[in-house]
């Protein structure tokens, strides 16, 4: 009798510790779903109970919220962020930048794309730079200055990503491809900032060195294409410094960030 009597209590604990259990991880979950974490409709609590929520659970729900109101905890683009670009802005942003570039995309200096993350206007070494150096050409200030006229007001966050072939570097100044892009991209920085008073934390710089081609580097006219600076113009649901660039062979490789 007495064995039976501690199995029957010991089954009622475990019932009330599962009961328990299931009410806290409902709370846990509607104040996640509330917050747009969680999808109310995938997403169900372990157990469903008919009783009052007790305070304590209530007091998660609140301290959630509480943490979400202070920036400590940020929801998931299934909340209030999802769908937030503005297409027919973006597309009326790129209308803008291939009128006032025509010179320079006729001449094929210059390309505007639209991508996921925004629009990306590449300035193609041949227009740009010097071979092999960092050092402006005398077609970038003008450029620059028409891309700062009309994204400048729109104040979109901007990446600048340099990029180079895959023919190695070895001269004075550089010892890699890795700082021939590295260099391209910063140099575009200071102009952005100390020329057309861009706010700083609106920019990003990264070097990729030549290992997001965008064109075949088994052709010299490839390898042209490759050796360039992507301002990447970013809509408004993409953070700075997170790249994820076009690539046709992508090759696993990190980047060189440089804080602007």
């Amino acid at each position: 009798m007495t064995n039976v009597v501690d199995v029957y209590i010991n089954y009622s604990s475990a019932q009330v510790d599962k009961r328990k259990a299931g009410q806290l991880a409902m709370a846990i979950q509607v104040a996640f779903q509330q917050m747009g974490i969680f999808d109310a409709s995938d997403s169900k609590p372990a157990l469903v109970s008919n009783e009052p929520m007790p305070f304590a659970d209530v007091q998660i729900i609140e301290n959630v919220k509480r943490l979400q109101a202070m920036n400590q905890l940020v929801s998931s683009p299934q909340g209030s962020l999802a769908g937030f670009v503005d297409h027919a802005k973006m597309d009326l942003l790129k209308k803008k930048l291939d009128a006032a570039l025509t010179l320079q995309i006729r001449n094929n200096t210059l390309a505007v794309t639209p991508t996921k993350e925004g629009i990306v206007v590449s300035l193609r070494e041949a227009g740009f730079f010097q071979s092999g150096s960092a050092k402006l050409g005398p077609q970038t200030l003008p450029a620059l200055a028409a891309i700062v006229k009309i994204v400048g007001p729109e104040r979109m966050d901007i990446r600048i990503e340099g990029h180079t072939d895959n023919v190695p570097i070895h001269n004075d100044k550089y010892d890699s491809n890795w700082e021939l892009s590295t260099a391209r991209a910063t140099e575009i920085i200071k102009l952005f900032v100390t020329k057309f008073s861009l706010a700083p934390n609106r920019l990003s710089a990264s070097g990729y060195s030549e290992y997001y081609p965008t064109a075949s580097n088994e052709t010299a006219e490839g390898r042209a294409m490759n050796r360039r600076v992507d301002l990447v113009i970013l809509n408004s649901i993409t953070e700075v410094g997170v790249p994820t660039p076009t690539v046709i062979a992508p090759t696993a490789a990190p980047a060189a960030v440089v804080p602007p």
